[in-house]
């Protein structure tokens, strides 16, 4: 079974109805029965609050329930503790910190939230779809990236 985890740009592409959400669909195969899509808590509250201070109206609202929906949420809070350290991992990594792991590039400056969605899509083993560069010096070393 492949996985997948999206990006908070990827669920607004799809609440905004941009054709490019369902270009990603097709070329991934995402709605087929072989393929999970995942979102962080961190990406559910994120496009809440975009939501919430943009005004969006019931139909939108709608949209974000109906893809919500149709998603596996994972919660940052994780018992055996795999999330955590994939996080600080993860943000050593970006800073070029990490000495078992060197960067090999100037730090990369990352946004926390964006730490958290890259570290879930770690210890879930899913592939990251994302349409911006945040995630880029992560590729093929934590993770599989499909950048749009």
């Amino acid at each position: 079974m492949r996985r997948f985890l999206l990006d908070t740009n990827i669920c607004l592409a799809f609440v905004r109805g941009h054709e490019i959400y369902k270009t990603i669909v097709n070329e991934l195969s995402l709605d087929q029965d072989d393929s999970i899509s995942i979102i962080s808590i961190v990406t559910k509250a994120e496009l809440l609050a975009l939501g919430k201070k943009r005004g969006w109206g019931i139909k939108k609202i709608q949209t974000l329930n109906k893809l919500l929906e149709k998603l596996f949420i994972i919660d940052i809070n994780n018992s055996d503790d795999k999330l955590i350290e994939a996080y600080y991992t993860i943000d050593a990594f970006s800073q070029g910190k990490l000495k078992e792991r060197p960067l090999n590039s100037s730090a990369k400056n990352m946004g926390k939230n964006d730490i958290w969605i890259a570290a879930t899509a770690y210890v879930a083993q899913a592939e990251l779809i994302t349409m911006d560069g945040d995630f880029d010096h992560l590729n093929d070393e934590f993770l599989k990236i499909h950048k749009y």
